[in-house]
């Protein structure tokens, strides 16, 4: 079992040693980027995914989310964030040329709906696999309503090479194991948790929303009005975490526990085989009639909501616990970002640098098992963070003593600034302190977040959200449009649509069951 006992310091300490140094540069990141297609007048789009940009059921770099309309960009593992950023940047540039007038909608919450049955559900093809996706995709509108799913954010992967893992064995007198990996893996989950509040309050950018998000729901937050139809909360940082948003209450009753893998894998497991009264209601293949996979608490894993995940690449139709149990961990995946509207592609460099600092901070410093207490109090930290996290004197808890953000974040910061030496040491650069130095300034003055400069731009301007995402959104297609390929080329993209189209007719000619025995094997494995 891994030694958990090393203090900080001795961490700290050990990172300057030359196997951890030629470890670090090493370490690994991959993004995930949703973006709302839009109409030239800041409507949903409402047509199909192009076929131009190959199947969404198969395709590795471009996909969709819940919707047609929401796609999602995926970059591989790299070391070199600029690389990460290129490849980001040639998807952009391919997709708007073909996607005719359609923009994509620079900011995480959604453009101008109309009505819920505006938000056309994604399509994958006729196979079992790609129904199986349909279906789930119909089961979250029952649940919780279209409007939360066209919510888009950022994932960020990070993970640290094998042979950091075995100085990190050595370093602790433990077997450089699956099992001992996946317990420091979940070290670095807790810590997160715990100091997850100030993700939002750092990179939160959505203080406002159009007010036909959540007609008949007004009276949730004590919103104040500006524009036409925009509402806001004067200190919000990310309403797109709030209970508004992505985030939603029907999961709260949930006991996930992040002591350890084991722990983790049993109770996501019990989650998705509780029957729900509350989804009862829904056909899930009773008389042919699919409107949800399962009436169960979850339909399936990834229906769990979660600032942070423990990940292992699955392989085809295999469960995301059944991966992590049988492989462990082998990276993390980062939720609590929003869609940065200052940069084109969603994210900026400085970013990559700062979470580099950040989530290996949460490796290094001591990680005690949650009991209930302290996870509640990391929840209602978060929560409170999302809502006002931008208020002058604003109080959180820690251990159960009241603290201001404020003087909590500067003690964060003076550890950030020891653990971004160390990369910096590692990396010959510079990056990671100017980095923390850079985020340090959002610290000492609230107006220097992205959530506050967006709002004061709103006010500034006396625009309305969806008028400032829109032209954003004509900027940075007409910047994007102008750029040389960098890293892919055009005709790499047409290759990987060809190659996607022709799996996903091999996957529809391969089907050889019913969808209900599909689904039936699916959940029995």
């Amino acid at each position: 079992m891994a030694n958990h006992t090393l203090p900080f310091a001795t961490r700290l300490a050990a990172l300057s040693q030359s196997q951890f140094q030629t470890s670090l540069p090493n370490i690994k990141h991959g993004v995930e980027r949703e973006a709302l297609r839009v109409e030239p007048d800041g409507g949903l789009a409402k047509t199909p995914h192009p076929e131009a940009l190959g199947s969404n059921l198969t395709h590795d770099t471009i996909t969709t989310d819940f919707s047609e309309s929401l796609m999602e960009f995926i970059t591989p593992p790299e070391t070199d964030p600029k690389i990460t950023l290129a490849q980001l940047a040639d998807i952009h540039k391919f997709v708007y040329k073909n996607i005719g007038d359609e923009s994509l909608w620079p900011i995480s919450m959604p453009c101008f709906v109309d009505k819920e049955t505006a938000i056309p559900i994604a399509q994958y093809g006729s196979s079992n696999v790609a129904k199986m996706k349909e279906v789930y995709r119909k089961g979250l509108h029952n649940r919780y309503g279209s409007m939360m799913q066209v919510i888009a954010g950022v994932h960020f992967n990070f993970s640290l090479p094998d042979e950091f893992w075995q100085s990190w064995s050595d370093l602790h007198e433990v077997e450089n194991s699956v099992n001992n990996r996946s317990s420091f893996h979940f070290d670095l989950i807790r810590n997160f948790r715990s100091i997850a509040w100030l993700i939002p309050y750092l990179y939160g950018s959505s203080p406002a929303l159009c007010q036909s998000f959540i007609a008949g729901n007004e009276n949730k937050f004590p919103f104040e009005k500006l524009g036409k139809g925009t509402l806001y909360l004067p200190y919000a940082t990310s309403l797109r975490m709030s209970d508004l948003g992505y985030t939603n209450s029907e999961q709260s009753s949930l006991n996930i526990c992040y002591n350890d893998l084991p722990s983790y894998v049993k109770t996501v497991r019990e989650a998705i085989h509780t029957p729900s009264e509350h989804y009862a209601n829904f056909p899930s293949g009773e008389n042919g009639v699919w409107e949800q996979l399962n009436s169960n608490v979850l339909q399936i894993e990834n229906e769990l909501y979660s600032p942070i995940r423990p990940k292992q690449v699955a392989e085809s139709l295999e469960k995301p616990s059944d991966a992590l149990e049988s492989r462990g961990v082998s990276y993390i995946e980062v939720r609590a970002l929003d869609v940065n509207p200052f940069s084109p592609w969603g994210i900026e460099e400085n970013q990559f640098y700062f979470l580099d600092v950040f989530l290996l901070y949460c490796l290094l410093e001591p990680s005690p098992k949650f009991t209930p207490q302290s996870y509640n109090e990391s929840e209602i930290n978060l929560d409170t963070t999302v809502i006002e996290g931008r208020k002058p004197g604003l109080l959180l808890s820690k251990n159960a003593q009241q603290i201001s953000l404020k003087d909590w974040s500067i003690e964060l910061f003076n550890e950030f600034e020891k653990v971004a030496k160390t990369l910096d040491e590692a990396n010959n650069s510079t990056k990671y302190s100017e980095a923390v130095t850079l985020e340090l300034e959002k610290i000492k003055d609230a107006d220097n977040t992205p959530s506050a400069k967006w709002l004061n731009m709103l006010k500034e301007h006396e625009i309305d959200n969806s008028r400032l995402g829109l032209e954003l959104a004509f900027e940075y297609k007409k910047y994007a449009s102008g750029l040389n390929y960098m890293h892919l080329t055009e005709e790499m993209f047409h290759q990987q649509a060809k190659d996607s189209i022709e799996s996903r007719i091999k996957i529809e000619g391969s089907d050889n069951k019913a969808f209900a025995e599909f689904i039936q094997d699916y959940f029995a494995r």
